[in-house]
């Protein structure tokens, strides 16, 4: 469904300097400098696969949205999606997908999200009688009503960000870029839109691309990320993969009835602290059912937790490096 090969993008910028001499030297002789967004990424999406699409800030995941979509000219490379060029925003291909930009909105501020439907219906060609059919339906999965009714400025962010997915998908498309659908959603909203997105691409194999700062989004909803940093793509594969290949090991957390030196842990993986009462402990996966049951035997345990490292510290810890 997307093809990206070679994909790159180059912005000339001004090079200004500060203050009143700088702009008097600007104006007598402008000085420019060429910024590299995206360089040489490639990677290609199957039809209804949801993918996230991870990176810093100005790692390049806007842009290279902006590319599929069409909106950005690519400096460089080749792209591909539902068979067309996007470059070339031929009627059939806007038909396929569609843009979701959490910092962004569609909807008139003054008009009832129900009037920009009716402008987007008419836009797309849908009969009022479909339209009136795709609104219910999709007002029922997101779990709107009366919100319809009401002018746009009067309704919440999440119930805002719910109405935007609406007049998105009225559409059908075949495509979704979502780039940070749940920003400045709470956790209740966060989870509804994530649910929807589930149901939607489950009832109709849409294809998702997906960049969020929220790595609960990425986990819910992709199996597979790219990761993207400073406009090179350097990961392509399973999340899980990953998350196995950052933190190979599991955290041990006990609470012990009395205080146990820390030799008597040896041999039982690898020591991270010993304090009083509390031993964290760091095993390894296919040892980690033989080390619980010797904990167990050796010592009185009052309170025993095994976890796996947190995803957004081991993808934070990523994008400091910007490699694997």
């Amino acid at each position: 469904m997307i093809e990206v090969q070679g994909l790159s993008k180059t912005y000339r910028v001004a090079d200004k300097q500060p203050g009143l001499g700088g702009t008097l030297q600007h104006f007598m002789r402008r000085r420019h400098r060429d910024v590299q967004a995206v360089s040489d990424v490639c990677f290609s999406i199957a039809a209804g696969e949801m993918v996230g699409f991870l990176g810093a800030n100005g790692a390049g995941k806007t842009t290279t949205l902006k590319m599929l979509c069409g909106l950005i000219y690519p400096s460089a490379g080749q792209v591909v999606v539902a068979g067309h060029q996007p470059q070339k925003r031929h009627p059939d291909f806007l038909r396929r997908i569609t843009l979701v930009m959490g910092q962004k909105q569609q909807l008139l501020w003054d008009l009832p999200p129900m009037d920009s439907l009716r402008v987007n219906a008419a836009v797309y060609g849908i009969s009022d009688r479909d339209a009136k059919r795709r609104i219910s339906d999709l007002s029922d999965l997101l779990e709107l009503g009366e919100e319809l009714t009401r002018p746009v400025r009067k309704l919440s962010l999440g119930q805002r960000m719910k109405a935007e997915l609406l007049a998105a998908l009225l559409h059908q498309p075949d495509v979704l870029f979502l780039d940070e659908p749940t920003l400045g959603l709470d956790v209740n909203a966060q989870s509804r839109v994530r649910q929807f997105l589930t149901d939607y691409n489950q009832r109709t194999g849409a294809t998702v691309l997906l960049t969020s700062h929220y790595m609960a989004d990425i986990t819910a909803l992709c199996p597979r990320v790219l990761l993207i940093h400073q406009g090179h793509l350097f990961h392509d594969g399973p999340l899980d993969r990953l998350a196995n290949r950052l933190a190979p090991e599991r955290h041990v957390r006990l609470e012990l009835a009395s205080p146990v030196g820390a030799e008597a842990f040896a041999g039982l993986g690898r020591l991270d602290r010993c304090c009083d009462c509390e031993v964290n402990l760091r095993v390894q996966p296919h040892e980690l059912t033989a080390v619980v049951a010797q904990l167990l035997e050796r010592f009185e345990v009052r309170d025993l937790e095994v976890n796996d490292p947190p995803i957004d510290q081991l993808i934070g810890d990523l994008f400091r490096q910007g490699s694997l």
